[in-house]
């Protein structure tokens, strides 16, 4: 009896002690968690405060409203404004339709198989390809063959081509996560497969696909290398009419008054300050996007 007794005390301190290292690894590891999203938001917030301290006092009306003068110097960046939100906009444009119809293909109709692993691992490595490649990818095809010119048609395209993966990634996650049982109960009830699809699955899955956007729509206006071989130019005197001008951009204007402008010291604090309105412009266009996606939820779910 003795022993016995003993035998399930040896267990329960055994227990006890298995106990005590699992919460200390749990605690240990959410404090690695804990201390990488500290570094993060310190890094961040350093970054914010850094551009406020430097740009804030370039900005002013002028600043955007006008455009450039004496190499760069003075006034403003109104066309870089107004391009990269075509560039953005037209970008999307594209990459949308194109990605929800690619992921409605993949999701709903395409068999499992060798060749859907296949298609799913080039569009796993496509979100990884540096933007660059899809700069002198949109030189060769948009701009020399397809004789677009240096173009908002050109950029738009090539921007859609970089966030084309994202999109159909994030729409095919969105709708795998809709429950099977919609699509069983629609089916039940003499619904086509499309209409199904249309009138179920998408909009159960739209808040998804918005997210999905919203990561699309801020790594299009942020980028530099893909729109310099197609879209952007150092000056133009007019601004664009038509998808076939070329336009300024905000970063591309960043890297040409931080690289290549005549007087670099002296254009300094215009490059913090179009760094700011970059930030503000894509922050704004997300928080529309935010907004947008945060009513559908909510009809959704009345």
């Amino acid at each position: 009896m003795q022993e016995s007794m003993q035998r399930v005390a040896a267990i329960m301190d055994q227990a006890e002690k298995r106990n005590r290292r699992r919460k200390l690894s749990q605690l240990f590891t959410f404090g690695l968690f804990q201390s990488a999203a500290w570094v993060c938001g310190l890094a961040l917030a350093i970054i914010l405060g850094f551009l406020l301290y430097h740009g804030v006092p370039a900005l002013s009306w002028e600043f955007l409203s006008e455009q450039p003068r004496d190499s760069m110097t003075a006034g403003g960046i109104l066309p870089c404004i107004v391009g990269t939100f075509l560039l953005a906009l037209s970008a999307m444009v594209v990459a949308l339709p194109l990605g929800v119809a690619s992921a409605i293909y993949l999701n709903e109709y395409a068999r499992p198989g060798k060749l859907l692993r296949v298609i799913r691992i080039g569009i796993n490595n496509l979100a990884g390809v540096p933007s660059v490649v899809f700069g002198l990818f949109g030189l060769g095809l948009f701009v020399t063959v397809m004789q677009l010119g240096v173009s908002i048609a050109a950029g738009a395209l090539t921007l859609g081509a970089l966030t084309l993966p994202v999109v159909i990634g994030t729409t095919e996650e969105a709708m795998r996560s809709v429950p099977d049982t919609y699509r069983e109960a629609s089916l039940g009830l003499g619904a086509t497969k499309w209409q199904t699809i249309y009138r179920v699955v998408l909009p159960a899955s739209l808040p998804g696909i918005l997210t999905g956007s919203i990561l699309s729509l801020s790594r299009a206006a942020g980028e530099t290398a893909a729109i310099m071989f197609t879209a952007a130019v150092f000056s133009t005197p007019d601004m664009p009419t038509s998808i076939f001008d070329d336009v300024m951009a905000l970063p591309y204007h960043i890297y040409v008054l931080a690289t290549a402008g005549t007087n670099i010291e002296q254009t300094r604090p215009l490059q913090y300050g179009t760094a700011l309105v970059l930030i503000a412009l894509v922050l704004g266009m997300n928080l529309i996007a935010i907004f947008l996606r945060a009513r559908l939820q909510r009809k959704l779910s009345k």
